[in-house]
């Protein structure tokens, strides 16, 4: 089964989003980061033997802390949550009560309320938005990023910002690709345009592995092999929400 995180992680379903890994035939697989753990076999955690099931659970815990705490760290562009609404939901989250997060924020209590009002208007919309749309999917027998000709793609899940540049259709990300890439996916020319921009970088952060460490010389390395200004393009990798780095830049890897 050879899906992207990006893609895995915007076809689950709540249920899934929620557990923060898919079941296949094969496997159960994290959605960030795509660790797959296979059927039948045991896996040691900790010293531990745990079946594919706990085991993808557990990691989970340990490498991204909580699905919850994944979500409140994504772009609000995705999630809709404001960054007082983000702090309220990890205090909340926190078993604190309203007094408390109300000191914690130095606010009044009746504006914990008020927050917590808006959450819950929220949530009723959220839900009602969801029924409409697949209900919508059902009676068109198609998702809403299906066009006549061609699909709306998602864009990556790390991005810094969501505007226009994203409105991108899987046939513009191939005539880009072929455009300005060559057989072995080097750059023949950066280009200009944003929207295209984004598409080559994409395609570029795929020589990178989730969850591996980059010293600046391996990244140069890499990148220098993709396109002679390798600066610019891990620049770019950064500004885009591909790489993350080292405050120190000593380090650099994909964002999650």
């Amino acid at each position: 089964m050879d899906i992207k995180s990006n893609e895995l992680f915007w076809s689950a379903g709540i249920d899934e989003v929620k557990k923060g890994y898919i079941e296949t035939e094969n496997d159960y697989r994290c959605i960030i980061c795509e660790e797959a753990y296979e059927k039948g076999r045991i896996f040691e955690v900790n010293s531990k033997l745990y079946d594919a099931r706990k085991a993808a659970e557990l990691h989970i815990q340990e490498k991204h802390g909580s699905m919850l705490e994944y979500l409140l760290r994504m772009n609000s562009n995705f999630t809709g949550v404001s960054e007082v609404q983000r702090e309220l939901i990890t205090l909340i989250a926190q078993g604190l009560t309203d007094k408390e997060i109300a000191a914690e924020l130095g606010v009044a209590q009746s504006t914990i309320r008020n927050h917590r009002f808006k959450l819950r208007e929220k949530e009723k919309q959220a839900k009602l938005f969801l029924a409409m749309m697949d209900l919508l999917s059902k009676n068109t027998n198609k998702k809403i990023n299906k066009l006549d000709k061609g699909i709306i793609c998602d864009p990556h899940k790390t991005a810094t910002t969501i505007d226009d540049r994203f409105n991108i259709t899987d046939e513009e990300k191939l005539n880009v690709i072929n455009t300005y890439m060559d057989e072995n996916k080097a750059l023949k020319s950066y280009p200009a345009k944003e929207k295209k921009k984004i598409i080559v970088l994409e395609e570029i952060s795929k020589n990178f592995t989730n969850g591996k460490t980059y010293s600046e010389k391996e990244i140069n390395r890499i990148l220098e092999r993709v396109y002679e200004d390798y600066a610019t393009i891990r620049r770019a990798l950064i500004e885009y929400g591909f790489i993350e780095r080292a405050k120190d830049c000593s380090s650099y890897w994909l964002k999650e």
